[in-house]
């Protein structure tokens, strides 16, 4: 790895959750605070990928960067291989990390962590997974699993994702977080790859990868990022960022204003 750069990708197409990005958290829209923690993962430049022109003002509010994209977009990996291609048709960066637009909690050090594997030239694409805890979550469809092979203390070989609970027996269930970092040639070849049949009967777009040969490693982390989908997430949003900025030690480096390095 030489040059990260992270991209956010955002619309405002949510149902459950009308104009969600822009959704008020402490005084500031839901899609500001994602790119705070983005800046202060501080693995590189970091800018957010939307096709709506409100997202983009909040963004130039606060100083960041926001590259308008096309609204046709089937996913966030289309969004931001547009994005990446527009903000840099050099090809400095030579890494892509994907974080979705609506974890506005995400711990930085856990975006940090998922270009770790990356140093390996084997690995094409990088992403987190989390152990599960709660026995609900085991068999609910909502909370994709991860079946892989152990290569190291923490991390895996992502052998499958699935929404069914896997793998049989005892041990660890591990709940995939779709994070994602890329190479960016793997990132375009993906982009590049027609839907695939697993990737269709799962409705996982990561399988699509899996089943052209591509080689995805995963970072095991702490916790489980709190994606905001509902009202009641929102709510918990709230409260997990006023709690935080409660604490002077948190406050000092989670929630802090960077500059952004673009």
């Amino acid at each position: 790895m030489s040059d990260p750069i992270v991209l956010i990708p955002a619309r405002l197409a949510a149902t459950r959750l009308p104009n969600k990005p822009l959704a008020e958290i402490a005084g500031e829209p839901m899609i500001v605070h994602v790119w705070r923690r983005a800046l202060e993962a501080g693995i590189g430049p970091v800018a957010v990928a939307t096709d709506a022109p409100a997202i983009a003002e909040a963004i130039a509010a606060v100083g960041g960067i926001a590259v308008m994209t096309r609204d046709d977009h089937a996913s966030g990996s289309d969004r931001i291989f547009e994005a990446v291609e527009k903000l840099d048709p050099e090809g400095r960066h030579d890494v892509v990390v994907n974080v979705q637009g609506d974890l506005p909690t995400i711990d930085p050090a856990a975006v940090a962590a998922s270009i770790v594997p990356l140093a390996d030239r084997e690995v094409d694409i990088a992403t987190l997974v989390a152990i599960i805890e709660r026995e609900e979550e085991k068999t609910n469809p909502n909370v994709v699993k991860m079946v892989g092979s152990p290569i190291a203390p923490g991390r895996f070989r992502a052998l499958y994702f699935t929404r069914a609970t896997a793998p049989y027996g005892d041990g660890p269930l591990y709940h995939h977080i779709g994070l994602y970092a890329y190479r960016r040639r793997a990132l375009q070849r993906f982009v590049g790859l027609k839907p695939s049949p697993l990737e269709m009967r799962e409705r996982l777009e990561q399988l699509r990868a899996l089943e052209a040969g591509m080689r995805i490693d995963a970072v095991l982390v702490d916790d489980v990022p709190l994606g905001v989908d509902t009202p009641h997430d929102l709510d918990r949003a709230r409260d997990i960022i006023a709690a935080r900025a409660s604490d002077p030690k948190v406050a000092s480096t989670f929630g802090s204003d960077p500059m952004p390095l673009l």
